[in-house]
């Protein structure tokens, strides 16, 4: 039988998190323990929290994200996990956030600096400024029209010298793209 583990009321507040898509059966047996007004339930354990949600991103004073399996289950509502050490703190005056790019998918998307996996090699940002920078990147993952002013060989080098530039330093993109 479950131990009722239940986490302080504020312990979400103003937090960032990443919770990792896990399958159904991950929460069978368990208890739920609460119900947002917008249909979220959540399971608590000692090692962490089960969300299982059809939205994730921002929620009321908070960022959490979903990493979706691979390959992605059909389902809307997904099912999320996260250890209770990966809930790290959020504000939007410190520089709290990084960049990173994943360049074979295309992608890119926001970590905390408190992740185990930053290195300290990307700039870290205040959440404002990481939001832009990223709206940034992802119109040069998902545009071309930008490329036209320049001479190049391979769009896909180009892309990878201005995101690096963008992620690594304080440049702004009109600097970087002067100086490509």
């Amino acid at each position: 039988m479950q131990k009722n583990f239940k986490p302080h009321p504020n312990s979400f507040k103003n937090t960032f998190c990443a919770f990792h898509e896990v399958l159904p059966e991950m929460i069978q047996g368990l208890k739920k323990q609460f119900e947002s007004k917008a249909g979220s339930t959540y399971y608590y354990t000692e090692e962490g929290m089960y969300r299982v949600s059809n939205h994730w991103g921002r929620l009321a004073n908070s960022k959490w994200r979903l990493v979706a399996r691979d390959p992605e289950t059909e389902s809307k509502t997904k099912i999320g996990f996260a250890k209770w050490t990966e809930f790290y703190p959020d504000n939007a005056t410190d520089k709290l956030y990084y960049i990173e790019a994943d360049f074979e998918n295309n992608l890119a998307n926001y970590q905390h600096k408190n992740n185990p996996q930053y290195d300290g090699k990307a700039v870290l940002r205040t959440s404002l400024e990481t939001t832009k920078r990223l709206k940034q990147i992802r119109n040069l993952q998902q545009l071309t029209n930008w490329a036209k002013h320049f001479d190049y060989e391979d769009i896909d080098d180009l892309r990878k010298q201005i995101i690096n530039e963008l992620i690594f330093t304080e440049k702004t993109l009109e600097q970087i793209k002067r100086e490509v």
